[in-house]
């Protein structure tokens, strides 16, 4: 496939050589994300509602210094390119705080989750930013954004299984345990470094499309006047909540509801597998029905799949199963799609203000996956706690049945509200092109 205006082409190779560093900063993401609040808890024997309230804080930081990255990724003056060039810097204090924190001493407490937690975050805010604005500007056109999407999604899913069998490979396979992060930590700071050399050799920085420079004001006004982009933020931060939820208390439900803790590894194998065999299927129900359509769509069919998950019990494992694997194939439509939708809706603003800002507009839409995770730690285990819940075990039939409400039945509205602000989407392949032929002609 070839760009326009001077693109270079979408070449397998170079799409393979973006798409690298998707799969270590997805492996450094699984155990970040869902595994830590479960290790430094269960291991470590941190109280519960501590560690969500630290690590509700590091969102918060970690949001605050969003702005002030993306500011950056628009405007740092750099002759290897503004994208490239931050996300390069970014990559080594990443690759440090993934190894500290997921390799912790013994004695580790809650004053060593804060420090490398916010080091590791703000370090992961610095590459994923710039990686994401440089995926955007890599392509032009709606059915380009959607391929540059799905490698570095499909590679993503890639690094997640990748997370999940490393500890079966070379340890005793479960995730919450030192044994199963120790190597995670090791696997993140050899490779991350490596596979940010290669993306930073092989791509290319895309054209930067700005006419002038806004400030900071004109900036802020412009992306709040951009009303696409305020419905598709709105409905991802609820369709990131729903998906936060069950990710957050995977571990619990698994080992506690289910009874069946050495499932844990195998059940989010096949989650991830399915994920990375629905990104095609997203791609070729994008093609058809539209981004936006093809996204209402997978969201509905996860909401009708997983409500059955608050029905299980012990022993329910294989009925699981099936539901991991049906709602694995939306992931891959909840991976591909929005971040292809948010590339057509900079193109609003850039047509509008005249300036490409991909950083700031991947800033706001990073401090919305944030905000919707630390809304979902920050809810979900107080909430857990007021239940009565112990992550150690011996809970009450009370306990558990607040287990299962909060992690499959909570996520189904917030759903159901990300799909009603959504398919009526204003920006379609039509609108887009046009978009595209008056920046073009600016």
């Amino acid at each position: 496939m070839t760009l326009r205006s001077g693109q270079h082409p979408l070449t397998s190779r170079l799409l393979l050589a973006y798409a690298l560093p998707a799969v270590v900063l997805a492996a450094l993401a699984l155990p970040l994300y869902i595994v830590v609040p479960t290790f430094y808890v269960s291991t470590l024997g941190l109280p519960l509602g501590a560690v969500g309230f630290m690590l509700l804080a590091i969102r918060i930081v970690d949001a605050i210094a969003d702005p002030a990255i993306g500011w950056l990724s628009d405007r740092i003056s750099a002759r290897a390119g503004r994208r490239r060039t931050l996300f390069l810097v970014a990559s080594a204090p990443t690759a440090l705080g993934a190894f500290m924190l997921f390799w912790p001493p013994d004695d580790a407490g809650l004053a060593y989750l804060a420090l490398w937690g916010t080091v590791l975050s703000l370090g992961y805010t610095g590459t994923l930013l710039p990686y994401s604005a440089w995926g955007a500007e890599l392509a032009n056109d709606y059915s380009g954004r959607l391929s540059v999407s799905a490698w570095r999604e499909g590679a993503t899913l890639i690094g997640t299984v990748c997370a999940i069998g490393l500890p079966f490979a070379v340890g005793d396979g479960a995730l919450s345990s030192p044994v199963g992060l120790q190597p995670l930590a090791v696997f993140v700071a050899v490779f991350l470094p490596f596979a940010a050399c290669v993306a930073f050799l092989c791509v290319p920085e895309p054209q930067d499309r700005s006419r002038h420079r806004l400030s900071l004001g004109d900036a802020g006004r412009f992306l709040a006047a951009n009303r696409p982009f305020r419905r598709l933020i709105l409905a991802f931060v609820l369709n990131g909540f729903a998906n936060a939820v069950p990710a957050t208390l995977f571990l619990y439900f698994v080992g506690q509801r289910l009874e069946a803790p050495q499932w844990s590894g195998p059940l989010l194998l096949a989650y991830f597998v399915s994920g990375l065999a629905g990104v095609p299927l997203a791609l070729f129900s994008a093609r058809f029905l539209g981004k936006h359509r093809a996204w209402c769509i997978a969201m509905a069919v996860a909401c009708a799949i997983f409500a059955v998950a608050g029905f299980l019990g012990p022993g329910d494992v294989y009925l699981f199963v099936a539901i991991c694997v049906a709602t694995g194939l939306m992931l891959g439509f909840d991976l591909v799609l929005p971040p292809a939708i948010q590339a057509d809706v900079i193109d609003q603003d850039t047509a509008s203000s005249g300036e490409q800002r991909s950083g700031l507009y991947f800033a706001a839409w990073s401090l919305a996956t944030k905000l919707s995770l630390a809304a979902a730690v920050g809810i979900v285990f107080p909430l857990l706690a007021l239940a009565g819940f112990s992550g150690e075990g011996n809970n009450s039939a009370e306990a558990l049945n607040a287990l299962s409400m909060l992690y499959a039945w909570l996520p189904i509205p917030a759903k159901l509200a990300a799909i009603a602000l959504m398919w009526r989407f204003p920006i379609g392949e039509v609108e887009q092109r046009a978009l595209r032929q008056k920046i073009e002609a600016m």
